[in-house]
């Protein structure tokens, strides 16, 4: 499980750098990296950068700090991860510089990104989407490398020290949530669970919202941000015999969904409205099931194998191009971005090379000439020799975007048509099965 949060830096952009970059906690700076940069000169660059701007904004730059469930992680895993997560949430637009600390028992990584983009030079605006898009991201990348990921609407908004405290039962909010769960069965309204809490040592504020505060806790907690279960409206629905929000069966918009184990799925188990509504939903999901094969002219199990089978490559092959053109407009950009450093300060470069003290000359312009070596030496490594036109790479980058959008939409049919044969194909599986099967699967599910 990765817990993400995020800050501006206003000022001691160097300072930042130098901190994260620190060999003591990232062994000896093996697990330091770098994009569109160089970690030692990236203030440097980011501010040539920035000077490029029209809407510079405020920041300098943005701190964005994702920590590890202690032991799950190891060190270069976590700074794949990182380098996966930011070069996926900037789009390969912005300089950073990526490093993983291991000083403390939990593996942490520190990504420091320019404010402002160096293929547009427009600033980077941070806001509640962008941040959740971080989330979801570092969520997605931690479930593909096989990490525990932080349940959907459940833990929302907390920092890491958050989820340590409720993982060793310290969490105010971790303790408040079992109080109104135990306490919920023996109130018969909201008021009534209030004044439970009153007795319990709680305090009570009213308002716009519903806040409590525990003993020696120094501000309010609301009811609200402790998730979709505890708002006024949901505790109101529990008390009344209500299933929790985040319980209730979530409605497929008419689509065919996958028919419920019944047998195998605990919310029946514990409650007979579910298994009621499980039974017409199973009947429901089937019938819609044969309804597909038929309107989709599906004969036999061996067709729809090779319709899924042929929308799944479809999928894939889409996927994989629309990831390559990705990674070459990214090339493209950093080319772009050296290209232009290089042509612009090639003069000044040259007036250093034909001084007669070189050392006097230097202390006059020493950033220019750090970053001319910089770009020129990453102009060779992206094997730009001799230098393309700006006119060229702009047509290249214009062909690769149509192409993307081409493919994007491909891809976002063929994925959905994919996802919903595969769900019929279960559901086939299942009702081709035979009941003594079911029975095994049952037995085998049990031991």
């Amino acid at each position: 499980m990765a817990v993400t949060k995020t800050h501006p830096i206003k000022s001691t952009l160097k300072a930042a750098i130098d901190y994260i970059c620190n060999p003591e906690k990232t062994d000896g700076k093996l697990l330091v990296s770098a994009y569109g940069c160089a970690a030692e000169t990236a203030d440097i660059e980011f501010a040539w950068t920035r000077r490029h701007a029209i809407d510079k904004g405020t920041n300098l730059g943005r701190h964005l700090i994702q920590a590890f469930e202690p032991g799950e992680v190891t060190p270069e895993e976590a700074h794949e991860i990182g380098m996966q997560l930011a070069k996926e949430v900037l789009g390969g637009k912005y300089e950073f510089v990526l490093t993983t600390h291991i000083d403390r028992d939990h593996v942490h990584n520190h990504i420091i990104f320019n404010a402002v983009s160096f293929a547009d030079h427009k600033h980077y605006h941070s806001n509640k989407r962008s941040y959740h898009e971080i989330r979801r991201t570092s969520d997605r990348l931690c479930k593909e490398h096989g990490l525990s990921v932080i349940v959907p609407g459940q833990d929302k908004g907390k920092s890491y020290i958050e989820h340590q405290a409720e993982r060793n039962g310290t969490s105010y909010k971790a303790k408040l949530k079992a109080e109104i769960d135990r306490l919920i069965p023996s109130c018969r309204s909201f008021e009534e669970l209030l004044a439970a809490l009153q007795r319990e040592g709680y305090e009570i504020k009213r308002g716009k919202y519903i806040s409590c505060r525990a003993p020696e806790q120094e501000r309010f907690t609301r009811l609200k941000t402790l998730g979709i279960d505890y708002t006024e409206e949901a505790i109101t629905a529990r008390i009344a015999g209500g299933i929790r929000p985040s319980k209730q069966p979530k409605q497929r918009d008419g689509r065919v969904s996958l028919l419920i184990d019944i047998q195998n799925n605990i919310k029946a188990q514990q409650s007979a409205g579910f298994t009621h509504w499980a039974k017409l939903n199973n009947l429901k999901q089937a019938a819609n099931t044969m309804n597909f094969l038929t309107e989709h002219k599906i004969d036999s199990y061996g067709q729809l194998e090779d319709r899924l089978s042929a929308l799944t490559e479809k999928r894939d092959t889409a996927h994989t191009e629309i990831k390559s053109i990705e990674a070459r407009s990214a090339e493209l950009a950093l080319v772009m971005k050296h290209a232009s450093t290089y042509r612009k300060l090639k003069p000044i470069y040259d007036q250093y090379r034909r001084s007669g003290d070189k050392e006097k000359f230097l202390r006059g312009h020493e950033s220019e000439i750090i970053l001319f070596e910089a770009a020129a030496r990453e102009l060779k490594r992206l094997g730009a020799v001799p230098l393309p036109t700006a006119e060229k790479i702009k047509a290249e980058l214009a062909a690769l975007n149509a192409r993307k959008e081409t493919l994007l939409v491909e891809y976002k049919t063929t994925r959905a048509e994919a996802r919903e044969f595969e769900t019929i194909k279960q559901n086939v599986d299942i009702l081709l099965s035979s009941p003594k099967e079911q029975e095994q699967k049952r037995t085998q599910h049990i031991e």
